[in-house]
């Protein structure tokens, strides 16, 4: 089964291309009113721990650990069952990932783009 996952800044204007629209940042976006975001869904339960998060900080060099603390992350129960949520909506159409970070490449989105492209057992 093929499935259609985008990432994108949440700034981004939406689309209709967007099928479902989930925020998956832990902090609500700085400067961004909760009407304007257009959301289908908040996922902070798939958001990177916060000392995940902080241990990271963005930072190129530590991607690769990053990827590797995250995806163990996400295997904890209640994380993995916030996996299948978004597992089952990719499956019923077009799921954009919406973060507040710049480096769309290097951040959780990227990363759980990844893990729902790839089969989930």
């Amino acid at each position: 089964m093929t499935v259609n996952i985008r990432v994108q800044r949440v700034y981004d204007s939406p689309s209709a291309a967007d099928g479902a629209r989930v925020l998956v940042d832990r902090i609500w976006p700085r400067g961004l009113r909760k009407d304007a975001a257009h959301l289908d869904r908040w996922a902070k339960d798939v958001a990177p721990s916060t000392e995940l998060r902080t241990w990271y900080g963005h930072d190129p060099a530590k991607f690769g650990e990053f990827r590797h603390r995250y995806a163990a992350e996400l295997a904890e129960p209640g994380r993995c069952e916030a996996l299948d949520q978004l597992r089952e909506l990719a499956a019923d159409g077009t799921l954009t990932l919406l973060t507040a970070t710049r480096e769309l490449d290097l951040s959780q989105a990227a990363v759980l783009a990844e893990l729902l492209q790839q089969d989930p057992r």
